[in-house]
């Protein structure tokens, strides 16, 4: 609570609480939106605007234009110099001594928040500091001047140029300058660039005259101006580009380590790669859309795709099509997938992806039990469609969600999708469909496999100021009418991407599933370790797998060497190292090197008896992992002071690169479970075949936190031990070799390492968490369901 917010609260409710329209604020100290609210209202009646009402809007800044600029002395109406000086308060300055007298106070603290907004304060001693309409408005909001949170000083550093550039156009409205990019900045962004462009009336929107300006106005090498430093903005606000995590600057002229991002952003968008800013790479980080009539290879439709149609979208470049599972009672779209519909598509030598919509357009179609239900229905339809295990089923969030509805309901959806996909044994993987926020929030918030963005819809309050998530597959981006004859339907065409993409589905009533080709290799790598005759054949397939990726000087000295007559043997035999291979619970990739070379270490280096203990084993795998994370943090920590913010963000998560990403974190379980099982006398091909299709892998973080973790006591002990321990000279070695330039973890402060150790704890706990709540939930809802399923058979 903040003494001064609570006066400002306590005054104006008691000052306008009986003017016709006023809303009430409560009285609890703590600034928001509803205390600027009721200044703003109580403004508005000192201004003769009557009924008063919750929003500074047009009438309201018109009347403020009457009062002119408002600074020291000014004695026209002393309540509305004490609103001034309320907002002031409750927005971080010091606005005064006393209130109501304009004075050398409130001078100060309007130039220091003129200057933080990044304009000028107006003047010098009591001259300066005046308070514009523009800055009326900017006092009564709740935009922030300063960094807040994780917001970066870069970001800032933009935000107060566009204001500074553009403060005194008409068009233009003073943007915050928190540190993050956000809707009203890529306004801000995209207004300035109108002005820039000669637009007479910029508004804000990706428009004609905005689309024919910039096409005239491409940059690159040796570029400089105005142009450039826009560009080059916009470029900061769409980073990091999740490949190589690659970033840039705000710069006037356009220099290589501009042109290196501007590469690796049109890679990653799938536009065509130059390096150079053009109409097309401005167009995608501008808007969700991008270019809408550049090349694409996907689309979606709720139309039968018949042999002609299928005929036209092959003569016109499409390979892929999305098409619909369901189609809920009471539709007329008639939009499901028809008898014989997909033999058709792949007949025409196209690949399909499915969706699954039941309504989806507002806020009370999320729950978590219709997300548990819906998984089962898409379940029995993709099985009874023939849909191979592994499929990626696109769940529909077809409405613009605000950050409040992700939270309270879009996310629970998904974990009842989570679910209930897992109740019927994993065998197809969630997707989602929404604007760039909904996406990236379910994939690291639930794990979605692949995101189809609804990027058409660039108004969305979820696609201005999002990038594109790291996963998507799909960018929806423009929907038109094909005329194919006398035949006419609807299209929309989706930018499919090539690297890193879900490619669809080519065939059905395949009996295989991802992880079998995996299976079927260990198998032939154990038989050859049967014919070599010599050693642990589990031993010497995990050697095998990793010997190419870990097998250098430092793991020889962590684990030990491989059996280099063994590799030779293998090879001689015809076999290769199988680098990869598709998660059949996460639809994720997981890396054999990685997993096998964790795995051998936990077989040569077992769990200490004292499970508090580390070992080289755990360097293998979890520890390693964090002891680089650890390097991570210390790289970025004027970012990330808080450790803890740090492993929210960072830590494990889907679309996030980082040195322990999500794949780490599953190699890091899975090979430790598996090297648990081949030390309790299993053999390898059994244990790989039990974790991936025998159901280990759903419960695989909930398996590997209890034996190895044990409890968040612990497990917050072994980070400690992974990063300070000094007993066991390879652990030592490892924290010297890893941790690198930085200095050792044991030098910081209590506080700021134990956040640290405890993120990491909490990402662990919150993977576990996840799995015994849909656990616990399976059954019950399950029940649920079929008993629903009988009432409605027996009416």
């Amino acid at each position: 609570m903040d003494e001064r917010v609570l006066d400002a609260q306590k005054w104006v409710n008691a000052t306008y609480g009986s003017v016709a329209g006023y809303q009430p604020c409560p009285e609890n100290g703590r600034t928001g939106w509803s205390t600027m609210y009721a200044l703003t209202m109580g403004l508005q009646h000192e201004l003769g605007i009557s009924p008063v009402v919750a929003s500074f809007g047009p009438g309201t800044m018109a009347k403020v234009k009457e009062l002119g600029d408002i600074g020291f002395g000014w004695n026209r109406n002393s309540n509305i110099v004490r609103i001034i000086q309320h907002g002031l308060f409750c927005k971080g300055y010091h606005g005064a001594n006393g209130y109501g007298e304009y004075g050398a106070v409130t001078t100060e603290a309007v130039k220091n928040m003129r200057v933080n907004m990044g304009l000028p304060d107006g003047g010098t001693g009591t001259a300066g500091g005046q308070v514009t309409p523009q800055l009326f408005r900017c006092v009564l909001n709740m935009d922030a001047y300063v960094v807040i949170g994780t917001g970066s000083e870069k970001v800032r550093g933009i935000q107060q140029w566009l204001n500074g550039r553009y403060w005194q156009r008409d068009a233009y409205t003073i943007g915050p300058c928190d540190g993050h990019y956000s809707r009203d900045v890529q306004k801000s962004l995209m207004i300035g660039l109108q002005y820039e462009l000669g637009i007479s009336q910029p508004n804000g929107n990706f428009g004609p005259s905005t689309q024919a300006g910039l096409k005239t106005r491409t940059v690159g090498p040796g570029s400089s101006g105005i142009f450039v430093e826009l560009f080059s903005a916009a470029c900061v606000f769409n980073e990091p580009v999740p490949i190589g995590d690659v970033r840039t600057t705000q710069k006037s002229t356009y220099d290589d380590a501009l042109g290196t991002y501007v590469t690796k952003f049109q890679e990653f968008s799938q536009l065509t790669v130059n390096g150079r800013g053009t109409y097309e790479t401005w167009a995608q980080l501008l808007v969700s859309m991008g270019d809408a009539d550049r090349p694409a290879h996907g689309c979606d439709t709720r139309f039968e795709i018949t042999a002609s149609r299928a005929q036209w979208l092959k003569t016109n470049g499409y390979k892929v099509v999305g098409r619909y599972l369901y189609d809920p009672p009471g539709s007329t779209l008639d939009k499901e997938i028809k008898p014989g519909e997909l033999q058709t598509i792949f007949g025409a030598g196209m690949r399909v992806y499915p969706i699954y919509q039941d309504n989806a357009r507002q806020l009370a179609d999320f729950t978590y039990s219709q997300g548990y239900q819906h998984a089962l229905n898409a379940h029995q339809l993709a099985a009874g469609y023939g849909f191979n295990r592994g499929t990626v089923i696109y769940f529909a969030v077809d409405y613009d969600a605000t950050q409040e509805q992700i939270d309270s309901a879009i996310v629970p959806y998904f974990h009842g999708v989570q679910a209930g996909l897992a109740y019927k044994g994993k065998k197809y993987v969630h997707g989602v469909y929404g604007s760039r926020n909904v996406c990236a929030n379910v994939t690291n918030r639930t794990y979605a496999r692949h995101s189809f963005v609804s990027g058409m819809s660039w108004g969305f309050s979820g696609n201005l100021g999002f990038p594109l998530p790291a996963n998507w597959s799909f960018n929806q981006i423009k929907e038109f009418t094909v005329t194919n004859g006398a035949d006419v339907f609807d299209l929309d065409r989706d930018v499919a991407r090539n690297q890193g993409g879900d490619p669809g589905q080519g065939s059905v009533s395949d009996p295989t599933g991802p992880a079998d080709a995996f299976i079927g290799y260990v198998q032939r790598l154990y038989d050859c370790a049967g014919s070599y005759g010599k050693g642990d054949r589990s031993r010497l397939v995990m050697e095998y797998i990793r010997h190419r990726a870990y097998n250098d000087w430092k793991w020889k000295g962590l684990i030990g060497g491989v059996d280099e007559d063994f590799v030779n043997y293998a090879n001689a035999q015809g076999l290769t190292v199988m680098t990869e291979f598709v998660d059949p619970v996460t639809g994720y990739t997981i890396g054999t090197e990685h997993m096998m070379a964790t795995a051998n270490g936990h077989l040569a280096y077992p769990q200490p008896d004292n499970s508090k203990r580390v070992n080289a084993g755990d360097i293998a795998g979890w520890g390693g992992d964090l002891l680089t994370f650890y390097a991570d943090w210390r790289d970025a920590v004027d970012t990330y002071p808080n450790g803890h913010t740090f492993c929210d963000e960072k830590l494990a998560k889907p679309d996030v690169t980082t040195s322990f990403g999500f794949a780490d974190l599953i190699e890091d379980a899975d090979g430790y479970l598996i090297a648990r099982r081949v030390a309790a006398g299993t053999d390898i091909v059994t244990a790989v075949r039990d974790q991936y299709n025998g159901g280990g892998a759903l419960r695989r973080f909930t398996n590997y936190y209890q034996q190895r973790f044990t409890n968040a006591e612990d497990c917050n002990f072994l980070a400690h031990n992974i990063l300070t321990a000094a007993d066991d000279p390879k652990v030592v070695l490892a924290q010297l070799g890893l941790i690198g330039i930085h200095a050792p973890p044991r030098t910081l402060g209590f506080e700021d390492l134990q956040r640290f150790e405890q993120g990491f704890a909490d990402t662990l706990l919150a993977r576990t968490g996840l799995e015994s709540r849909m656990a616990k939930q399976y059954q019950a809802n399950h029940e649920a369901y079929l008993r629903e399923a009988q009432q409605r058979a027996a009416r």
